[in-house]
């Protein structure tokens, strides 16, 4: 069976992913999402089932930005034999969901849009990035992570949870698209203006403190969210299309 050096893995997905690095693959290691044999002297041994278990999560990451725990569930669901429950191709797509159907393939003018996925389902925080980690992860410079810190992206702390990670991937493809760091803060004061609604919308309901109210105050917030979003993505479309009209 033909096997391959750390290096020559990273040789071989470099071109799909421009983030790769050793570090990062010996990161996804640690986090048992993947686990190549080793030599009688320590040497990491990738078979090709390995290589493709590999970019398997990493497209679950950029692609998907899907947190580590979602991932290894579906890595268990496909070492059990299941298929798995996100397809990330889509000649892979199950015909009767709708998941990775594009948006623009689907909508159809002056239609209600269909409930996007639950802003509040798989939680991320199994996830524990350091600075440099996270940099790693997302494709960022760390001096670009420390200036998202700074202008209120990302907390100040010095762990990073699945939630920044998400944050910072989105972010660094909108830097590679030649936005400013400075640029993004718009997009962290929507969110605490849109938080802060939900807050005055659940509050009676979470003073009950009990588990029921809990469920109708998330439930709440997640259709102001879902809704509330929408809205903007239909007011942002009208402005553009404004904008780009020949």
């Amino acid at each position: 069976m033909t096997t391959h050096t750390i290096g020559e893995v990273l040789n071989r997905l470099k071109d799909e992913f421009d983030d790769i690095t050793i570090s990062k693959i010996r990161f996804l290691e640690a986090e048992g999402l993947i686990n190549p044999d080793r030599t009688e002297s320590g040497y990491r041994k990738f078979t090709g089932a390995d290589v493709d278990r590999l970019r398997y999560v990493l497209r679950a990451q950029r692609d998907r930005y899907l947190p580590l725990k979602v991932i290894k569930d579906e890595l268990a669901r496909i070492d059990a034999g299941l298929p798995p429950t996100v397809a990330l191709d889509p000649d892979d797509a199950d015909p009767s969901s709708d998941v990775d159907a594009p948006a623009a393939a689907t909508e159809v003018p002056g239609a209600a849009a269909p409930p996007s996925t639950p802003l509040l389902g798989a939680a991320a925080s199994d996830v524990h990035l350091s600075l440099r980690e996270l940099a790693d992860a997302t494709g960022l410079t760390e001096r670009q992570v420390r200036e998202l810190r700074d202008h209120g992206l990302l907390p100040d702390r010095a762990i990073y949870d699945g939630d920044d990670l998400i944050v910072g991937k989105l972010a660094s493809a909108l830097l590679e698209d030649g936005l400013e760091v400075r640029h993004l803060r718009m997009y962290r004061q929507f969110a605490d203006r849109e938080a802060a609604l939900a807050e005055q919308m659940t509050a009676g309901l979470l003073r009950q403190r009990n588990p029921d109210s809990r469920r109708q105050a998330t439930a709440r917030a997640e259709h102001l969210a879902d809704v509330g979003g929408r809205l903007h993505r239909a007011l942002l479309a009208a402005q553009l299309r404004s904008l780009l009209r020949p």
